[in-house]
């Protein structure tokens, strides 16, 4: 049986109760189509450790592996892409780091086993780079960090553009968040509706280079 409660402290001080696999995959398949589309984002609020995301993420792996498995630039390209649609947000620190190492590892455990002798470091140093921007040590209620000095949530979009390249663009999570106070991770639908500028903008960058932009 899966455990739920980590600690009765943390539930009485945040309200953590785990979901258990049967109800997130359950839940999941109420949108079952979104799921497995490669580029379809996905925010968790309150991510915990990531059930729901790793489930997705799973998902999304299984169709980018029965597209693209004979291909592996296709595979990384778009592995990568299904990465970049997943975001998180938990009030927990050590929640966080264990839920972009679990993504992670997800990720890399299908990738190895695709490519063993083919697989790059450089396509696991974009994903590892792109899960610290897209899960976050945060509050989703007060939309700031969680540190000494608390600072608006910003959360990157990605965007393929001509195949094998990448558009950033860093936008504050208050912008995400209609008059209904409902988040819109950067919706496909009447976009320009719900997003403010962009905080931040990067040139087009290879994908495999992403995690290099700030290093410049």
């Amino acid at each position: 049986m899966e455990k739920q409660v980590v600690s009765k402290k943390r539930v009485a001080d945040h309200g953590e109760v785990l979901t258990g696999k049967r109800e997130v995959n359950a839940m999941l398949d109420l949108v079952k189509q979104e799921t497995e589309r490669i580029e379809s984002r996905f925010l968790e609020p309150a991510c915990g450790t990531g059930n729901f995301l790793s489930e997705i993420l799973k998902r999304k792996l299984r169709v980018v592996e029965f597209r693209y498995e004979k291909i592996q630039l296709e595979y990384e390209r778009n592995a990568v892409l299904a990465v970049s649609s997943i975001y998180g947000i938990d009030i927990l620190k050590d929640n966080v780091q264990e839920c972009r190492k679990r993504l992670f590892d997800i990720f890399d455990l299908n990738y190895t086993r695709l490519f063993i002798f083919g697989a790059r470091n450089e396509c696991r140093d974009a994903v590892k780079y792109i899960l610290e921007r897209n899960i976050i040590h945060g509050d989703a209620l007060d939309l700031k960090t969680v540190e000494n000095n608390p600072r608006p949530i910003i959360f990157s979009e990605w965007s393929p553009v001509n195949g094998s390249m990448l558009k950033r663009r860093d936008f504050m999570l208050s912008f995400l968040v209609d008059k209904q106070h409902q988040l819109m991770i950067f919706s496909d639908e009447n976009n320009e509706a719900y997003l403010n500028e962009p905080v931040k903008e990067y040139p087009l960058t290879h994908f495999l280079e992403v995690a290099d932009v700030d290093r410049q």
